[in-house]
């Protein structure tokens, strides 16, 4: 079990656990899950640390079909710009590998904001804390484990 299942176990969420074989070889992580589970991309999601100007670290969770725009994110989180956090600050903060990193279970609480196009679908699919391994939810259920808000911080 890692940290993130445990999380979702604790808060007692419906959940579905998806595990694939993991090619360290592919050139991206969350469109490696969408391909081996055969899931739309518009619902896996990735997750990514940022840091503001302020030094704070962020989490910022987008799908895997599109990109962060850094400046709607920063102003989401409640600053001025943002700039994709330092891998051993992530690491340090989280308590995940890059490519493994998921919203729930993180050693720190960070603030996070998961982009909008969440609620367009009943489920989506996160990290579920190392590659090769997502968790299912709703994405009412992952805004409420991570207290986060959610706002249109994607683009295609």
């Amino acid at each position: 079990m890692t940290p993130a299942i445990n999380e979702a176990k604790k808060q007692k969420v419906d959940f579905t656990i998806h595990q694939y074989s993991h090619d360290p070889n592919h050139s991206s992580f969350g469109m490696e899950a969408a391909e081996k589970l055969n899931i739309d991309a518009a619902r896996v999601f990735k997750t990514l640390v940022l840091q503001l100007d302020n030094g704070t670290l962020t989490v910022g969770i987008v799908p895997v079909s599109g990109q962060l725009n850094l400046k709607q994110h920063a102003k989401a989180a409640g600053g001025k710009k943002a700039t994709m956090a330092d891998a051993t600050l992530v690491q340090k903060s989280t308590g995940y590998v890059l490519g493994g990193v998921s919203p729930l279970g993180q050693k720190k609480k960070l603030v996070t904001v998961i982009d909008s196009s969440a609620s367009d679908h009943d489920t989506i699919l996160v990290s579920a804390g190392r590659r090769g391994l997502d968790i299912e939810l709703s994405p009412d259920d992952l805004c409420r484990l991570t207290s986060a808000t959610f706002a249109p911080i994607a683009q295609k």
